[in-house]
């Protein structure tokens, strides 16, 4: 499967990096973010996208990268050595988004044409920069970060990045070209903030961490010029999210720390409650349980508390779904595999029909806990992992690709046993047929 094939290391590019322009990757990042600058690009590359790049974890930068890149060498991005990713999405404009009676004819076309992704930001599309920019063009980016973050709770990523890269490509323009007051300039710089937060999110959802982590950090920049609190909690809380990710697991608690002083004084219990369990998450992974218990008891106690006129919408998915979930994860990373499975049946129980995504998600979870606790039970594992793949193809996401990887994984010591015999079969030929490719 695509999604798991192992990444081809991009030795043109560390050629060039390495031998003609004999820099080394914090340079290489320095020198891409100050012609970025000088080209009116808003980016902030380091030397860990870099690495990425060479090590080809991320087959092709994103378009903002691909000019600086091309501006940079006076190459294209094949004669460096990255691969061309297949036509993407278009943004095309809409009178609006689907609403809940939605049919099965446009939602084919939403998962498979991508017509149905309406970010419709006037110059979306190559379109002359705006002169005056003003609130209708705030209002089209905050927009923009809603559709996104509706149509990836029920789709996942797949059908949006391309989209969401486009988007926040044009709201860069409209803060490089446009004409504006003061205060309009932080509502702008905030909301597209907010957009490289949602871009990010997809980024990591489809795999790309290396871009993720590039957007979460132009999203801090956007929040301490802004002077903005809750996007900047947002950026830390996303950040520690993707190191917890990537096996660093004192930086995602430093991070989450760092997002609970800035979330402290901003009137919004629930939001804190979500700091804290991302350090738990931190905690779990370093096997430290009595920290890990700490801040599961400090989330609940703040999540408690209920919901607050202060709550930002993008917190609408952090329901009492996803705090058993959350804690089902830090369960599972401290080997408490019957409490984690536990939770995670909790968790896809209280979402409901609300959050696909993550419904697949923690159904998964729910198979892998069944299959590796200490007393297996391995037909609950079968049948929470026939339910997973009830989501495909209308869920498509890369974590999930992967988390079914990791429940074929688990299954696979219990394969003499006739209902996961039945299941892997029923997985090997969706898989090879490509039900689930995202």
């Amino acid at each position: 499967m695509a999604d798991h094939i192992k990444p081809v290391p991009n030795t043109r590019l560390r050629a060039v990096r390495d031998l003609e322009l004999q820099m080394s990757r914090r340079e290489f990042a320095k020198e891409i973010n100050t012609i970025g600058a000088a080209m009116g690009e808003n980016v902030a590359c380091s030397s860990r996208l870099i690495a990425d790049w060479e090590d080809g974890n991320v087959g092709c930068p994103r378009a903002v990268y691909q000019r600086i890149l091309t501006k940079m060498t006076g190459r294209s991005m094949v004669e460096l050595g990255f691969r061309l990713p297949a036509p993407a999405l278009s943004v095309l404009p809409a009178s609006g988004p689907y609403g809940p009676e939605e049919d099965d004819v446009e939602r084919r076309a939403f998962l498979f044409d991508g017509a149905g992704v309406l970010l419709a930001l006037p110059l979306a599309g190559g379109q002359q920069a705006p002169g005056k920019v003003g609130a209708s063009e705030v209002r089209a980016v905050k927009t923009a970060v809603t559709k996104l973050y509706a149509k990836d709770h029920d789709h996942g990523s797949a059908p949006l990045r391309q989209a969401a890269s486009e988007a926040l490509h044009t709201a860069y323009q409209w803060l490089q070209s446009g004409t504006y007051t003061s205060r309009t300039e932080a509502k702008l710089r905030s909301a597209t903030g907010a957009l490289s937060i949602a871009a990010g999110w997809l980024s990591y959802d489809s795999g790309r961490a290396g871009d993720a982590h590039s957007l979460y950090g132009e999203a801090l920049a956007a929040a301490r010029i802004a002077d903005d609190p809750e996007l900047e909690a947002h950026a830390f809380g996303c950040l520690s999210l993707l190191a917890k990710a990537q096996g660093r697991p004192r930086e995602a608690i430093a991070a989450a720390q760092g997002a609970q002083t800035v979330a402290r004084h901003l009137g919004s219990p629930r939001l804190l409650s979500l700091m804290h369990m991302r350090e738990a998450g931190g905690w779990a992974l370093m096997g430290d349980a009595a920290a890990t218990d700490k801040a599961i008891v400090a989330a609940h106690t703040l999540y408690a508390k209920g919901p607050a006129d202060a709550d930002p919408p993008w917190l609408s998915f952090y329901a009492p779904g996803e705090l058993a979930g959350l804690e089902c994860l830090a369960r599972a990373d401290l080997g408490q595999h019957e409490r984690a499975a536990a939770g995670a049946e909790q968790a896809v129980l209280l979402h409901g029909d609300a959050f696909a995504r993550n419904r697949a998600l923690y159904t998964a979870d729910i198979a892998i806990q069944h299959a590796v606790r200490d007393r297996p039970e391995p037909e609950a594992a079968a049948d929470a992992a026939g339910r997973v793949l009830a989501f495909l193809p209308e869920v498509r996401s890369d974590r999930l690709l992967q988390s079914l990887h990791n429940v074929a994984g688990a299954l696979q010591r219990h394969s003499r046993v006739p209902a996961v015999a039945d299941w892997i079969e029923e997985y090997r030929t969706t898989t090879a047929t490509g039900g689930g490719r995202a």
